[in-house]
């Protein structure tokens, strides 16, 4: 079996698991070869201070495309993730590298994570918000917002399931075929448990962890990184559903009060973790 390519187009640091650097080693642990190209380099994420590093201008994010493409790597990825895009006008890149790969596999997956922000916060630049709403939601297979993505791109506020999942349709209704929700709260959950929801036009399934406290970012990274990982693989929607969440919540287990995700150490989650029984609705 000839090894499989992804695309990977978001952050990168010289410390840590978020963005490129959580990426990377998830799908590397499923078996896929990763092509990853940084939207920005920094030394560590912010939550630990200002950073140094720089954002990308993206004309050299669009040169690194076109270099992959020179040498031939583009044409053997099968697969897209984006993620944090550092400028509006980096969206552009990305809506070329999903052309790119469907003119070589037609077929080729893209999955969008909607970096916007969380807990009631935009953190991108002015312009990437729309970008991701006008140009990657209507091409990408399955997106992942976590729930105030999902209530930014949705244009609504969503405080039931029943809200969520109208949500995750109305995006769907946009272009994606399923769109995963992190992080969801809502007024029905299980006290102690945070939920994650996975969307299509006829099914739901919904996946419970117990809620933890103090755990670092990348969460929904991996998340997304080990999703496409085993769609790629050929796993089901729900089962490729159940193995991320249950593998990411082994490693959030893990790294509780611990600066950065113990992802190295839990690799053996990532490829075989434990089974999680999902509800549908």
């Amino acid at each position: 079996m000839p090894d499989s390519y992804v695309l990977s187009m978001s952050s990168q640091v010289a410390y840590g698991h978020v963005g490129n650097c959580a990426v990377v080693p998830a799908l590397q642990a499923l078996g896929h070869e990763v092509l990853a190209i940084p939207t920005v380099l920094l030394a560590h994420h912010p939550g630990h201070g200002v950073p140094t590093g720089r954002v990308l201008p993206s004309g050299e994010v669009a040169d690194l495309l076109q270099g992959l493409e020179q040498v031939g790597a583009l044409g053997k990825a099968c697969a897209l993730l984006t993620g944090y895009l550092g400028l509006a006008e980096t969206a552009t890149v990305a809506t070329d590298a999903a052309a790119r790969l469907r003119r070589h596999h037609p077929k080729a997956l893209y999955l969008c994570d909607p970096v916007i922000g969380d807990n009631g916060k935009v953190y991108v630049r002015p312009g990437v918000e729309d970008a991701i709403r006008k140009l990657l939601l209507p091409l990408a297979d399955v997106l992942t917002p976590n729930h105030f993505e999902l209530e930014r791109l949705a244009g609504c506020q969503v405080t039931t399931l029943e809200q969520a999942v109208r949500a995750a349709r109305s995006l769907i209704a946009l272009g994606p075929k399923a769109v995963v929700v992190t992080t969801l709260s809502h007024q029905q959950a299980q006290a102690g448990q945070i939920e994650t929801l996975a969307v299509t036009k006829e099914q739901v399934w919904i996946a419970s962890t117990p809620r933890l406290d103090q755990v670092p970012h990348g969460g929904g990274d991996l998340l997304a990184a080990l999703l496409l990982g085993h769609l790629v693989l050929g796993n089901t929607l729900p089962d490729a559903f159940a193995r991320a969440v249950s593998a990411v919540y082994r490693v959030l287990v893990a790294s509780v009060g611990e600066p950065e995700l113990r992802l190295v150490a839990q690799s053996r989650a990532l490829l075989a973790p434990p089974e999680l029984a999902l509800r549908t609705l």
